[in-house]
């Protein structure tokens, strides 16, 4: 069934445009919220939120348009995923590929990498832990400073001095290190 048949179904309150939704989209919404919650929940919570999704989806169908279907349940998939991991008190995982920059396939320069790789994450975890989520959702999660805002409840303004402290301490130790030349 095509996009444009599923969502005027879910829009005229027929039950099996959902169904028809689902069917091609689940596995794609559950990669993603996985992605995120990186078994730091059970099973179950990770369903649960996949079920949340899809009723956004169903709720706000008259939002929906062909086309756009797929980045915006991607949006919702980790907005609600990042939801619940923070009322679990937890909080975003820096993972280890994080800033994972791909080069020539050099021996020396793959050891080189990881020690670069291993210091930037060592000074990202040296950030306050708040200051940490919003760089992590700043340059990770590539959220905006009002979606930030929103989902943190910080000012706009709280969340661009933070970053601009988080990238001077992140240079500072880096330049220490020797991996960064003061300009």
């Amino acid at each position: 069934m095509r996009e444009d048949a599923i969502l005027h179904k879910m829009q005229t309150g027929d039950p099996s445009g959902l169904e028809s939704l689902m069917d091609i989209y689940i596995p794609y919404v559950s990669t993603v919220v996985w992605n995120i919650l990186r078994g730091a929940m059970s099973q179950e919570d990770g369903e649960e939120v996949v079920s949340d999704v899809f009723l956004a989806a169903w709720q706000q169908s008259s939002e929906l348009k062909p086309g756009f279907v797929k980045g915006w349940l991607a949006a919702v998939a980790r907005n609600k995923a990042k939801n619940k991991l923070r009322k679990m008190g937890k909080t975003l995982p820096l993972e280890d590929d994080f800033l994972d920059i791909p080069g020539p396939n050099d021996p020396l320069n793959d050891v080189e990498q990881a020690e670069e790789q291993q210091l930037v994450r060592k000074a990202i975890q040296s950030l306050p832990e708040q200051d940490q989520e919003i760089f992590l959702r700043y340059y990770y999660y590539a959220q905006t400073i009002q979606e930030i805002s929103l989902s943190m409840a910080i000012n706009e303004s709280t969340i661009k001095t933070r970053l601009r402290r988080g990238r001077a301490k992140l240079k500072e130790i880096l330049t220490r290190k020797g991996f960064v030349n003061e300009a």
